[in-house]
């Protein structure tokens, strides 16, 4: 692995659309106890589960600490699952690991953004966060693969999701955040994600789902379903904190054109819940200074768009939820030549994301 001082746009690179074809799929094994209840003992199975759906699609990399790599590999007992040591602070690999970037002459390298924990120390979820820092740099020199390297910029992934085709979409409320990137306006903000994405169009969506702690993720509220077409959560109850927010959502999609100057096609998936932790469920994470606490009374952030494409399926939360059905059926719709998976999601979005914010899809090479 070497680190570049080209930019991708400059050689080449873009980052592909997730429905394009995968060469495997990365997760990280979680045990942080001020974040996961019961040592993460709940958490393990919830991930082991998801890791076993995607296994069965494409191979899946899962990185563990020498402290777990015994109990993970017996969890992860599966053919097409492939066990590295690799310490990390806690299991997002969608905002720790790299974005994986690729040419049409079949190479693929990634982008190594800065990564702060969400916030750092002005609204952060932990400290000290340095091995997070270093996981996109591992993978890559796991992988062979040459490193980008943003420097000062932050960025994680689930604040962005890309078509493949030139456009991007994110929220003011996560990349404007003062706790991101202060030196930077929003125009400065494009430009690097233009120079590193290869985008030519960046929608911004004014807020995401409410309460989530990772200040609006775009991952857990609208995503690309394909070039054109996006998905949204939504509710119709009047009295939902999140229904501004998915009206606003809606006015700014169905105004804006993609990078190739089409009219966005604005598919709706129901919020499901509202979701909360049980006492007992808030009593199992231990606290620490500095960390996210853990309430019965804070709503979590539960979302169906918090979903995987993989090759040939489609890797997606349930929350023993009514809702769930009908997000499986619209998701099924939405992706007829793909198999639709439910994985339980809820120990997951105990510990703050889901499905989507514990992957991080590294494409196929791809040859054009």
């Amino acid at each position: 692995m070497i680190t570049l001082t080209t930019s991708p746009r400059a050689d080449g690179f873009r980052m592909p659309a997730e429905w394009e074809t995968h060469q495997q799929t990365w997760m990280i094994w979680p045990e942080r106890p001020d974040n996961w209840r019961l040592g993460g003992q709940p958490a393990q199975a919830a991930f082991a589960a998801v890791a076993r759906a995607i296994a069965e699609f494409e191979p899946v990399s899962v990185g563990v600490s020498a402290g777990q790599y015994a109990n993970a590999r017996l969890q992860l007992e599966h053919a097409n699952i492939r066990v590295v040591e690799l310490s990390s602070d806690d299991a997002w690999v969608r905002d720790t690991g790299p974005t994986f970037v690729c040419n049409a002459q079949g190479d693929v390298r990634g982008v190594h953004w800065d990564f702060n924990a969400w916030g750092g120390f002005n609204g952060g979820l932990y400290a000290p966060w340095d091995r997070d820092q270093q996981v996109a740099k591992k993978i890559l020199q796991i992988e062979r693969q040459d490193r980008y390297r943003t420097g000062d910029f932050v960025l994680e992934g689930g604040a962005i999701h890309v078509d493949g085709q030139g456009t991007l979409i994110t929220t003011e409320e996560c990349l404007l955040n003062p706790n991101r990137n202060p030196h930077l306006n929003r125009t400065q903000i494009e430009t690097l994600l233009s120079e590193h994405l290869a985008v030519d169009k960046i929608i911004w969506l004014p807020e995401g789902l409410y309460n989530d702690e990772t200040d609006g993720h775009v991952d857990n509220f609208c995503c690309f379903v394909r070039p054109g077409e996006v998905l949204l959560a939504w509710t119709d109850d009047a009295q939902d904190p999140n229904y501004p927010r998915c009206r606003t959502a809606w006015d700014v999609l169905k105004d804006t054109l993609d990078a190739q100057g089409r009219a966005l096609t604005v598919h709706k998936i129901p919020i499901p819940g509202p979701i909360y932790a049980t006492e007992e469920e808030c009593a199992g994470v231990q606290t620490v200074t500095g960390s996210q606490p853990r309430d019965p009374s804070i709503r979590l952030a539960g979302s169906y768009v918090n979903f995987l494409i993989v090759n040939g399926g489609i890797i997606a939360p349930s929350f023993d939820d009514p809702m769930d059905v009908q997000a499986e059926t619209i998701l099924q719709r939405l992706f007829p030549e793909r198999r639709v998976v439910m994985v339980p999601g809820r120990e997951i979005l105990l510990g703050g994301g889901n499905i989507h914010c514990i992957t991080q899809q590294q494409p196929a090479p791809q040859n054009q």
